[in-house]
């Protein structure tokens, strides 16, 4: 059904895909001879996705997250996709608000600048002032944008659909990656989303141990005006940090505040990662704003990722396996990652990290780029066919996304100085937990427990050992060939042992015939005994197991 309500699409579709090149395409649109289809390179994939059109635009973004599935060269220039589009008329943006608004437009804000300060493929962002006198955020959802974006998924999906029963879609995971697209796209066009999002996040970063919340800002949701369509936020003033100007004329050493700030945001993201599981997941220069009081602000919450508490505490030890240079823990904490359980040779993926982490022996910790030894990780377990969770896309590019702008903003960065005392105390969290007292407690009730049940265990264990009603079930993989094989030798000798009866026979009665009787039969078994062994041989050669 897809295909025929999308056929000037698929049109324009098709036109982008040969005006830029894609040989592959081109060769199977030509009537061309078509392998095994292959992605276009990196930027010729960027540029059919930009003339696509905006939902296309965010599908890069998301395969921009995916160093589980693309390899570096594919991440770095899908990362540079922006979705920044002309903006859509003050008319029609006002038609929309007074739609979304429960109150008369002039009765709720003094005044709206129609001009807006950002605009987006999704939405587009103006300034206003509230009947109260306080400054606000109209994030305006663009009108009409949802009936594109439903008409561009259903043609992604359809195609998805069609590709994922190919190897290549299958290499590629085709039609999860569809999905999770469809999804997240779907969640971006509910504002009412996005705004808890960034309730969650300015709750969770209003208390920490590791770092003053008062310097770090969320903004407020307003929400008696927001709807699906429209967010409204309180105002920050500010510029993106990396254009912020820092100067000794407010007393204060530019050198030591650009510290002070990247020590801040190491802490404020890795509580989110590690301690609060749920994580502001694009926090790239545009979304993070230097204030005019010298507090960091956290903007545009609309993308962001959750990791539970199993896979912090491996996640928080891969980063002390990568500072080891430990690929033998690499591997193990990979496997306890990985999201099937398809076979895997622990020992090749081993070498594969050894191979890898061994280009850091001689490099300085301070100097190595750990983001992009994460996304080395990713992309080896990608290439031993093992498939990780897709949040792991996300926790990778956010920390990215986190060591590029602190490196941008701070050169004298020292990566390892800024985790080493929280992944000490992530450690010591992991052994006594937040609340020590409680952690204690706990193991008490389990020995308490474990000594109440264990002897009663032992007695029933004890008895059923005396009663000989124990039984053992064991389940070993890989013993059907050996048995089969164990079988069809077992057979064959029994084969061989009656042919060599039957000519043994055969030749005892020749030499005793004193009748042509004895001589027919003897003549029989002889024969019988020889197509015997003939069809024995021809099984021996078929098998092509001579040896």
């Amino acid at each position: 059904m897809f295909l025929t309500q999308t056929v000037p699409r698929q049109r324009e579709i098709i036109e982008v895909v040969l005006r830029n090149g894609w040989d592959y395409m081109r060769r199977l649109l030509t009537g061309g001879k078509a392998d095994e289809p292959q992605l276009p390179t990196p930027a010729v994939l960027k540029n059919i996705l930009v003339d696509l059109g905006p939902v296309y635009v965010k599908l890069g973004q998301l395969l921009s997250t995916r160093p589980d599935l693309l390899s570096a060269g594919y991440i770095d220039e899908l990362s540079t996709l922006q979705d920044e589009v002309p903006p859509v008329p003050w008319t029609e943006i006002e038609v929309l608000l007074r739609q979304q608004l429960k109150t008369p437009l002039e009765q709720t804000f003094q005044k709206i600048n129609p001009v807006p300060v950002a605009a987006g493929s999704i939405a587009q962002t103006h300034r206003a002032t509230l009947a109260d006198g306080r400054e606000v955020a109209l994030k305006v959802q663009r009108p009409g944008i949802d009936i594109t974006v439903a008409q561009d998924i259903a043609l992604i999906q359809g195609i998805a659909d069609l590709v994922a029963r190919t190897d290549f879609g299958k290499t590629y995971e085709i039609k999860s990656t569809a999905e999770e697209f469809t999804k997240a796209l779907e969640a971006e066009l509910d504002f009412t989303r996005e705004a808890g999002y960034t309730d969650q996040l300015r709750k969770n970063l209003s208390h920490s141990r590791w770092f003053d919340p008062q310097q770090i800002v969320v903004a407020e949701v307003y929400w008696e005006l927001t709807t699906e369509k429209l967010m409204v936020m309180e105002w920050l003033e500010g510029v993106p940090i990396l254009s912020a100007n820092f100067s000794s004329n407010n007393g204060k050493d530019p050198v030591i505040e650009r510290k002070a700030i990247t020590t801040l945001l190491f802490r404020a993201f890795f509580q989110q990662l590690y301690i609060d599981g749920f994580f502001h997941a694009d926090p790239h220069p545009g979304n993070l704003f230097y204030l005019q009081d010298g507090r960091i602000a956290l903007l545009d919450c609309g993308m962001v990722g959750r990791l539970d508490p199993r896979t912090q505490q491996i996640l928080t030890e891969m980063l002390l396996a990568i500072v080891d240079l430990d690929a033998q823990r690499c591997a193990q904490l990979t496997l306890q990652l990985a999201d099937s359980s398809q076979p895997v040779i622990l020992a090749r993926l081993e070498n594969d990290y050894d191979r890898m982490l061994r280009k850091y022996l001689n490099i300085n910790l301070s100097e190595i780029n750990f983001s992009q030894v994460i996304y080395e990780i990713l992309q080896v377990a990608r290439n031993n066919k093992i498939r990780l969770p897709s949040n792991m896309g996300l926790y990778a590019k956010t920390l990215a996304n986190l060591e590029g702008l602190a490196r941008g903003f701070n050169p004298e960065l020292n990566f390892i100085d800024e985790i080493q005392p929280l992944l000490t105390d992530l450690f010591r969290r992991q052994l006594v937990g937040a609340n020590p007292l409680r952690s204690l407690l706990r193991t008490a009730l389990d020995l308490k427990s474990l000594s109440l049940q264990s002897p009663r265990q032992i007695e029933l264990l004890l008895d059923r050992v005396t009663s000989e009603t124990l039984q053992w079930n064991l389940s070993l993989r890989g013993l059907d060939g050996v048995r089969r094989t164990m079988d069809d030798a077992a057979n064959r000798l029994s084969f061989s042992i009656l042919v060599g009866s039957l000519i043994m026979g055969a030749a005892t009665i020749s030499n005793h015939a004193q009748t042509t009787q004895l001589s027919f039969l003897s003549s029989v078994l002889f024969a019988f005994a020889s197509l015997l062994g003939l069809s024995l041989i021809i099984s021996i050669l078929r098998s092509g197991r001579l040896k």
